[in-house]
């Protein structure tokens, strides 16, 4: 006869979310069109996010649609750049030259929206 574990908490529940999270690694695809000023911008941004919040911990691909525009129509990109986040789920994409650092963290489950209002609308 199997031994039945004892329920999980809430606490334990979240703290096994945290953990899981704080070790995830992510899947990263970045769609620019060619050598833009605004294409530059967002593959710098990105690759200090990544350094600075998940060093070690990612896979960043960047795809120039200029040359290869069937990779954007198979991930129907409407705008460029694009941030696509794969792994971990749920996929989330991103619009822009990823300066907004707060808004790129919450989006990617490294911050908490609670944790910063400016973010969220709330002061």
């Amino acid at each position: 006869m199997k031994k039945r574990a004892a329920p999980r908490t809430d606490i334990q529940a979240m703290e096994a979310a945290v953990a899981a999270r704080a070790n995830a690694h992510y899947v990263l695809r970045l769609y620019v069109t060619g050598t833009t000023s605004r294409s530059g911008r967002a593959v710098a941004n990105i690759r200090k996010i990544c350094e600075d919040h998940l060093e070690g911990r990612y896979d960043l691909e960047v795809v120039d649609i200029t040359q290869h525009p069937t990779l954007a129509e198979g991930e129907q990109i409407i705008a460029a750049p694009t941030l696509i986040k794969k792994l971990p789920l749920p996929l989330r994409r991103f619009i822009g030259d990823m300066s907004q650092t707060e808004r790129i963290l919450i989006g990617l489950d490294l911050r908490d929206a609670e944790a910063n209002p400016s973010t969220t609308g709330k002061h």
